[in-house]
């Protein structure tokens, strides 16, 4: 255990070292809030059921949180260490690799769940952000969006075998994943068509979990959404299991 709190403190450092994740993680989203909240503001909207721009936009933004560590700090993070030696070399050591791995997704999801902490702190300090659904629910919403996310990435981050190979196919999904699926602009905003586009993008199913629990619908309203990300979570472990490489 020791050991593990130790390898768990070093790969904070790390992450923060790493000016893209760290950016896509804690501040684009805060940029995303501004930008958007400082055009719209935060005005009850009858598109939006009498919610605000920006609380309707908060909970999205966090699937955009999650999505950026599955898609992009995942896959680059892992897939740097297969390329530099550092899996393989770590076979040696009384650290096994799978201790990295596990304290690097400890480390991901704690810095998912500061980026969102952060989002939420700005938006109810600058706009007045509302919340009217459970927290407990919202937690469970946000946590099965992260395992969903984090076990894709593990997909591209076994098939990928360079760190510039995942980073760019990592943002090619990641670019038109968060532009279809609402995560940026609110769904209700878009043409019919993008959003017949967006019932194919996985993100999608985020994105409306958490908006829904973020206003205090039910588990059974989201029945769908629920079925989609626990299928994609279950695939995604075992594609990964399959073509994940240590070397």
């Amino acid at each position: 255990m020791k050991n593990f709190i130790t390898l768990t403190r070093m790969e904070f450092r790390l992450f923060l070292r790493e000016p893209q994740a760290a950016f896509f993680t804690l501040v684009f989203p805060l940029i995303m809030l501004f930008v958007y909240g400082g055009v719209y503001g935060n005005k009850p909207n009858p598109l939006f059921g009498g919610y605000g721009n920006v609380d309707v936009s908060v909970p999205s933004y966090t699937a955009l949180i999650i999505a950026t560590s599955g898609l992009i700090s995942i896959t680059v993070i892992f897939s740097t260490y297969r390329e530099t030696g550092i899996l393989r070399r770590y076979k040696a050591t009384p650290v096994r690799p799978l201790s990295l791995l596990t304290a690097d997704v400890v480390v991901i999801f704690i810095m998912t769940l500061l980026g969102m902490f952060l989002l939420i702190l700005a938006a109810k300090l600058f706009y007045g952000l509302r919340f009217d659904g459970n927290p407990l629910n919202l937690g469970i919403a946000f946590v099965l969006g992260c395992m969903s996310f984090f076990s894709f990435g593990f997909i591209l981050a076994g098939l990928l075998s360079t760190a510039r190979t995942a980073q760019i196919v990592g943002m090619a999904l990641f670019f038109p994943m968060i532009f279809l699926s609402g995560s940026t602009i609110p769904v209700e905003m878009m043409p019919e068509k993008i959003r017949a586009i967006s019932q194919y993008i996985p993100l999608t199913y985020v994105v409306r979990l958490m908006k829904g629990f973020w206003f205090g619908e039910t588990w059974s309203q989201h029945t769908t959404d629920l079925a989609v990300l626990i299928v994609l979570m279950i695939v995604s472990l075992l594609v990964s299991t399959k073509v994940f490489r240590w070397e």
